[in-house]
């Protein structure tokens, strides 16, 4: 699959990634990760991209709710991710 992003939201979510010694490269953080899957449930299946996000939140708890929904706002994506977020915490 190849998706496109904006120049603008292009480093949203990244973190260094030390894939070895003194050698970090960028990578997508778990947060734009799940938001990414939601966001092309169509492409990938909605059953992967709810499973990505229920294991983001069992490891996250609520507390990781507010990056999710950081990230979802600025990707315009808030509308997808608020109702599957409640219905995973239901």
């Amino acid at each position: 699959m190849v998706a496109q992003y904006s120049a603008k939201t292009f480093d949203l979510g990244i973190e260094p990634f030390e894939a070895a010694p003194g050698e970090a490269i960028p990578t997508y953080g778990a947060a734009r990760s799940v938001v990414d899957a939601m966001r092309h449930r169509g492409r990938i299946g909605e059953s992967l991209a709810l499973s990505a996000l229920g294991r983001y939140l069992r490891r996250n708890g609520r507390s990781g709710v507010g990056e999710l929904q950081h990230i979802a706002r600025e990707l315009d994506a808030l509308s997808v991710i608020r109702p599957a977020v409640e219905a995973v915490l239901a």
